[in-house]
């Protein structure tokens, strides 16, 4: 399969303190390297910021958005654990063409 750049931006919730925040961002950016991913530059966390509309009664979360080079079965299974992650309110991942 072939490699591709893709962009995730998840929110992470705002119970966490911002410490487990950005612990949870590098466990999922671990994650995708040890299935072979490649992370391109830094996680860029954006700290807390307001939603945009509320997520289960919550009206805030942790931005983090993190670019990746993988196959496309990488970025799967990287989507299903961020669903799966009870600390991820959002996610999404899109493949960044040229």
């Amino acid at each position: 399969m072939p490699v591709a750049d893709y962009e995730v931006t998840y929110i992470l919730r705002p119970s966490l303190e911002e410490t487990e925040a950005d612990e949870r961002a590098n466990a999922l950016a671990d994650g995708l390297k040890a299935r072979g991913g490649e992370l391109i530059g830094e996680l860029e966390k954006m700290g807390k910021r307001r939603l945009a509309y509320e997520i289960d009664d919550v009206r805030e979360g942790y931005y983090v958005v993190m670019k990746f080079r993988s196959e496309p079965d990488g970025a799967k299974e990287l989507e299903r654990q961020m669903r799966l992650n009870e600390s991820v309110l959002r996610a999404l991942v899109i493949r960044a063409d040229d």
